[in-house]
């Protein structure tokens, strides 16, 4: 048995709907995000986790509460998990980025926010961190968000920069699977759970 982490995204939200940029910004589940936890909670019951931890931001909390209820598990808040820090661009929609700063939307970069590579440096130290505490077949089930889960999974893998791009992103409520095995970890699914649709979230564009 190996020791597999479930990387789950938080459900939808209203700026989700809207395209803002939420970041750091404490923003709730709407009520599809609502049911799109409880769905994904049915789902990942099922895998048996034995450790749920979770971004400190309600939305990525509130998803891992409705796994944590079915399989009587408690959630642990790590603040390292939380989404990138989006500074001047948090709560603007996508069109007010680019009509304001052209150059720095095509590059996904805001000015005074959290560059991707201490994003994945802080979201891959704490998916070691909880991983540690795992037994050899242990499931650990990590509620975060879109461009955190998705920088710290090629982090992870050992993805060099320029090819973080080839990684798509996650859908709400849509998780990936990695398990650990003799030469470290290895992708088994990604954005699982959901049809094809499109991605809103602080991610790169898709």
């Amino acid at each position: 048995m190996s020791r597999r982490i479930v990387c789950l995204r938080h459900g939808q939200t209203l700026w989700n709907v809207e395209h803002r940029f939420q970041g750091h910004t404490d923003i709730a589940l709407d009520e599809t995000g609502q049911a799109q936890a409880a769905r994904a909670a049915s789902l990942l019951a099922a895998l048996k986790p034995t450790l749920i931890v979770s971004s400190d931001l309600s939305r990525a909390h509130d998803t891992a509460m409705a796994l944590a209820r079915i399989v009587k598990l408690d959630v642990a808040v790590d603040k390292d998990l939380r989404e990138r820090g989006g500074g001047a661009w948090e709560g603007l929609t996508r069109e007010e980025i680019r009509a304001r700063w052209p150059e720095e939307y095509i590059a996904w970069e805001a000015p005074d926010g959290e560059p991707v590579t201490e994003v994945a440096a802080r979201v891959v130290a704490a998916m070691r961190r909880w991983a540690a505490q795992l037994d050899d077949d242990g499931l650990l089930v990590i509620a975060s968000h879109g461009a955190a889960l998705r920088l710290g999974i090629c982090e992870l893998l050992g993805l060099p920069e320029e090819l973080w791009h080839s990684l798509g992103g996650l859908g709400n409520c849509s998780w990936s699977v990695l398990e650990e095995g003799r030469k470290g970890w290895r992708l088994l699914e990604h954005n699982a759970g959901t049809l094809p649709e499109p991605v809103n979230s602080d991610d790169i564009e898709t």
